[in-house]
C-alpha cells in the first residue's frame, strides 16, 4: 500500500525500576571491566591488553574441582554410579519435572555441613534455616526487600564492595548509609562511627533498618576483630534493628587471626542466656568464591528468625537454583575427604599468592594494607596524589591516577571511592582470577609505572597529569 509514510511513535513509558540511575552502572569499577571487554589481555593474542585485576574470582584450586569430577563423572551426570540407561532417564526426569522452594534436603544438609567446617566448627548449622538463591547477589536483595521498606536504610561500613550500590538499592528503594571508617585502626567498625551513620539517617527521617557487614571484608581483604563484631551485636540489639553479616569469603581467610563468624557469636550468647539477639541475625553465604563457582549461581540466606525463613522461602521462587547444579554439589560437598583437602589447599593457595603479590607490589614501591583473607589486596598509593601546596588530595586525584594506570600499562584495578572509601588513594587489586604468569606481567607493568611516576617533575609536585 503506497501514501506518506506516518511520523515515529513515541517509546512507550518504562518504569521507574527501569529507567534509574540506582543500578550504578556509571562507576569506575564497572568503566574498568567495559576496558577490559574492549581490550581483553592475552599472552599469546593480545599481550598489550588489559589485565583484568577488578574481578574477585577465584581460580587457584579449580583442578581440585576438575580432579573431583573427573574422579567421580556420576556427579555430574544423568545416571548414577553404574548405572545403565534407564536409571540415566529416571535421574533426568526427576531433574527436569519438579524443584521444591525449600531446595533437596541432600544439598541444604551438605551446605549446612560445608559452612559450619569453614569455621572450624565453632559454630553448627540447621539445614531447615538454609535458604537457596541464584548467588549472593539474589540473597542480599532478597533479605533487603524483607527486611526494609522503600525510602529505609541500611548503615555499610566503609569501604564495601561496589556492587552493594545496585543489589541493595536498586529494585528495593532501599537507602544505604555509609559508615565511615578510616585508616587509623585498619578500617574496622566502631561503635563512634555506627552511632554517627545512626544519628545522620535519624537526623534526615530516615528509618534504618539494620547493619550489613562483609566479613571478611571486601575489598580490605581483611577479618572482623570479635570486638568489633560484638560492638555491633550490641548496637542492633540496642537499636532494635537487624544485623546482615555477608561471609561470602569465610573459606577463603588464610592466615591469623582467624574468622569470627557473627553465627559463633550468636551461639555463645544463647548459652548466656542473652535473649532477643539470634532472631535480628541473619548470614548471606555463597558457593561463588570459596569454591569459585560463581556460574553455579549458589547463595544461602540463613536466619535465625522463624519469620524470615518464612519470607525467605517464599521469595526464593524468583531465584532458584536449578535440581542439576544442587545434585552434583550435593555430591561434592558431601565428600569429607575432598573438602577437607579442598580447603586445606586453596587456603595455602590463596596465602602463597597473597604473598606473591604483597611482596611483588612492596618492590614497586607500593605497601598495602595488612590482610589476612579474600582474593584481592587493599593497595596504598596515596603518596602518588596531590600532596604540599596542592594541599589534600582528593577523589578527583585518585580518578586521574585510576585512569592513568588503565591507559598507560592496562591495568584495571578497582578505585577506592567507587567503594566510597573516605581516604582518597586506596585501590583493590585482585590477584586470583589469573594465572601466576599473567600475574606477574601486571606486576611488572605497575613496577614500570611506579618507576615513571612516583618521583614526578617539581613541576608535576605529585599531580599526575593525564595529558602528558
Amino acid at each position: 500500500m503506497g501514501g506518506k509514510l506516518l511520523p515515529a511513535a513515541a517509546s512507550p513509558r518504562l518504569s521507574r525500576v527501569a529507567t534509574s540511575g540506582a543500578h550504578g552502572e556509571d562507576s569506575p569499577y564497572f568503566a574498568g571491566w567495559r576496558a577490559y571487554d574492549d581490550d581483553p589481555y592475552d599472552a599469546v593474542a593480545n599481550p598489550g591488553g588489559v589485565i583484568q585485576m577488578g574481578l574477585a574470582e577465584n581460580q587457584v584450586s579449580f583442578d581440585l574441582l576438575e580432579g573431583f569430577l573427573k574422579a567421580h563423572p556420576e556427579a555430574a551426570s544423568w545416571a548414577g554410579a553404574g548405572a545403565g540407561a534407564d536409571p540415566g532417564v529416571a535421574s533426568f526426569r526427576d531433574n527436569a519435572l519438579f524443584q521444591d522452594y525449600h531446595g533437596l534436603k541432600t544439598f541444604r544438609k551438605a551446605m549446612a555441613d560445608f559452612m559450619g567446617k569453614i569455621r572450624g566448627g565453632k559454630a553448627s548449622f540447621d539445614p531447615d534455616r538454609i535458604v537457596l538463591t541464584a548467588g549472593a547477589t539474589a540473597a542480599n536483595e532478597l533479605l533487603t526487600f524483607i527486611l526494609a521498606n522503600p525510602g529505609d536504610a541500611l548503615l555499610i561500613p566503609t569501604p564495601y564492595y561496589p556492587g552493594f550500590d545496585r543489589d541493595l538499592r536498586w529494585r528495593t528503594g532501599v537507602n544505604i548509609v555509609p559508615v565511615h571508617c578510616d585508616s587509623s585502626n585498619g578500617f574496622q567498625v566502631t561503635a563512634a562511627s555506627l552511632e554517627s551513620a545512626y544519628a545522620q539517617a535519624t537526623a534526615s527521617g530516615t528509618r534504618v533498618a539494620g547493619v550489613l557487614l562483609t566479613n571478611p571484608s571486601n575489598p580490605l581483604g581483611t577479618t572482623v576483630q570479635r570486638s568489633a563484631l560484638e560492638d555491633v551485636l550490641d548496637f542492633v540489639s540496642r537499636k532494635d534493628i537487624h544485623l546482615i553479616s555477608d561471609e561470602i569469603y569465610s573459606g577463603s581467610v588464610f592466615a591469623s587471626p582467624g574468622l569470627v563468624s557473627v553465627a559463633e557469636l550468636v551461639e555463645s550468647r544463647r548459652a548466656q542466656n542473652a535473649h532477643g539477639i539470634a532472631e535480628r541475625v541473619h548470614i548471606v553465604y555463597s558457593l561463588s568464591k570459596d569454591l569459585g563457582l560463581p556460574g553455579f549461581r549458589v547463595g544461602v540466606v540463613y536466619s535465625y528468625n522463624d519469620a524470615v525463613v518464612t519470607a525467605a522461602r517464599r521469595m526464593s521462587s524468583f531465584t532458584l537454583v536449578s535440581s542439576q547444579t544442587q545434585r552434583t554439589l550435593a555430591a561434592m560437598l558431601s565428600d569429607a575427604a575432598f573438602v577437607a583437602d579442598y580447603l586445606r589447599t586453596n587456603r595455602g593457595r590463596l596465602k602463597e599468592r597473597h604473598e606473591h603479590m604483597v611482596a611483588g607490589l612492596a618492590r614497586a614501591g607500593v605497601p598495602c594494607l595488612q590482610g589476612n583473607a579474600g582474593l584481592f589486596v587493599w593497595m596504598d598509593m596515596r603518596r602518588m596524589l596531590g600532596h604540599g601546596d596542592q594541599g589534600a588530595a582528593t577523589v578527583e586525584d585518585e580518578l586521574r591516577l585510576w585512569e592513568l594506570m588503565l591507559r598507560e600499562v592496562k591495568l584495571n584495578i578497582s578505585p577506592g571511592s567507587s567503594c566510597h572509601c573516605s581516604e582518597p588513594g586506596w585501590f583493590r587489586v585482585c590477584f586470583a582470577n589469573m594465572s601466576l604468569d599473567t600475574l606477574d606481567v601486571a606486576l611488572a607493568r605497575m613496577s614500570r609505572f611506579m618507576d615513571r611516576w612516583s618521583k614526578p617533575p617539581t613541576a608535576r609536585q605529585g599531580q599526575l597529569a593525564l595529558d602528558e
